[in-house]
């Protein structure tokens, strides 16, 4: 197996792993647990928790101690671990810690995976900028694959209708329900990444930095002076608000989509059935906007495309709002899907080349680093504290059911005032020349 197809297959797997319990997190805690908003809410804390230090202290010891490869695959086995644990937890007190300590072992492996994928590819003298996002785009491939896997495998009645007895079969390997077996499911592919991983070439760690190196530089801490740069300071505030957006769309939209089984008329509606698939709508259409975005870049420069990103996001929860299993209403939840790609690219990928294009080069992993943190870390934290929170105090009914059409619009109301205060405070003047430097 060449070099690139066995990187293609690292990012195949580094978001099947992720992408087969992610987006139906929500569902498997509030519907098939039963588990309140205020009960599961923390939960989805746990990425945003893990993003925060987990990535900057395993990157310290990739680049002290320990090859890249072998402490990668060492996390994913030990992340695989944790979803079998979390696949035999009733209690959603002992399901948030699993969780956390599972995001702790998986969060760092998103930036070691570019990593090593960067070294290897260097090391064979490939142009990076030409084949890296090729691979990439693999893992949004692998994210999709797991969706659509997971959705066929959580449904037993899929396979009693065609006489197949898979369902029935999974159920009996493992012991417990249908819907818990989307962790085994992950857990498995985790592990076998894990072992793939120590077969790489060799990615030893770098030359440690000199004796007159600060400890903050050693760390990556250097990056927060960024803050003092209004401009930076408000682009990175301006994530921590996006962060949370993303945030929501993982934890509520598989759950939206299965509560129309709740009314009796749309318990076999396609919506219901496959929730996940459709869902993935999203992951697909976010393919195709990444090559979209050099053009827009170019063109509109980094203010406006994350204004479009804003906006997006409006539509997104908006079309949500409106939607429903039948008709016009199901029209709706397709084209909220589509616009997720515009929402989630433009925001994120054309985020991370504005760091790149506007920050020193000693500063820019952490800079990508600082990026992350507001993003995944904080943004994700006050996602899911604020949305669980408001949805168990305000918008649950008193027989449990979700005031779903509430909830989008609320959340659609507070992208549309992130959009707005971006658009007064942000100030930026399109360069196209500063972006073309990317490239060098």
């Amino acid at each position: 197996m060449n070099l690139k197809l066995r990187l293609t297959f690292l990012s195949f797997l580094q978001f099947f792993v992720w992408g087969a319990w992610l987006t139906t997190l929500g569902t498997y805690g509030f519907s098939y647990k039963q588990w309140s908003g205020a009960e599961f809410g923390a939960v989805f804390s746990t990425l945003g928790i893990a993003s925060i230090f987990m990535p900057a202290l395993m990157g310290i010891i990739a680049d002290k101690w320990v090859n890249a490869e072998k402490l990668y695959g060492t996390l994913h086995i030990l992340y695989g671990i944790t979803l079998f644990l979390l696949a035999r937890t009733d209690d959603p007190t002992t399901f948030f810690w699993i969780l956390l300590i599972g995001m702790c072992f998986y969060m760092p492996t998103l930036s070691l995976s570019n990593s090593v994928s960067y070294k290897l590819l260097k090391d064979s003298h490939y142009d990076v900028v030409k084949v890296f996002p090729k691979i990439r785009v693999w893992g949004t491939i692998g994210f999709i694959a797991a969706m659509w896997c997971t959705n066929i495998f959580s449904d037993e009645r899929s396979f009693s209708e065609t006489g197949i007895s898979i369902g029935n079969t999974f159920a009996n390997i493992f012991g417990n329900s249908l819907n818990a077996n989307q962790f085994y499911f992950a857990g498995i592919f985790a592990v076998v990444l894990g072992i793939f991983a120590f077969f790489l070439p060799k990615c030893p760690p770098p030359r440690l930095m000199g004796k007159e190196s600060t400890l903050a530089q050693k760390l990556g801490l250097d990056a927060f002076k960024l803050f003092k740069e209004k401009k930076m300071a408000l682009f990175f505030i301006f994530s921590m608000f996006l962060g949370a957006a993303l945030q929501l769309t993982n934890m509520y939209g598989d759950t939206f989509l299965k509560d129309f089984g709740n009314v009796a008329a749309f318990k076999d509606s396609a919506v219901v059935q496959y929730s996940t698939m459709i869902i993935s709508i999203s992951q697909i259409s976010e393919t195709l906007f990444i090559l979209a975005i050099p053009f827009f870049l170019y063109k509109f420069g980094i203010k406006k495309v994350m204004l479009i990103s804003m906006f997006a996001w409006v539509l997104r929860f908006g079309f949500f709002s409106l939607g429903g299993p039948e008709g016009f209403g199901l029209v709706l939840i397709i084209f909220s899907n589509i616009i997720y790609g515009m929402a989630f690219d433009f925001f994120n990928i054309s985020g991370s080349l504005f760091v790149e294009s506007t920050t020193d080069s000693k500063i820019r992993s952490s800079a990508q680093g600082l990026f992350m943190m507001m993003t995944n870390g904080f943004g994700a934290i006050l996602g899911s504290a604020v949305s669980g929170w408001l949805i168990s105090t305000y918008y649950t009914t008193t027989d449990g059911g979700k005031m779903w059409p509430d909830i989008w619009l609320v959340f659609a109301v507070y992208a549309l005032i992130v959009a707005i205060a971006f658009a007064l405070m942000f100030k930026h003047k399109h360069d196209p020349a500063r972006m073309a430097q990317i490239n060098h």
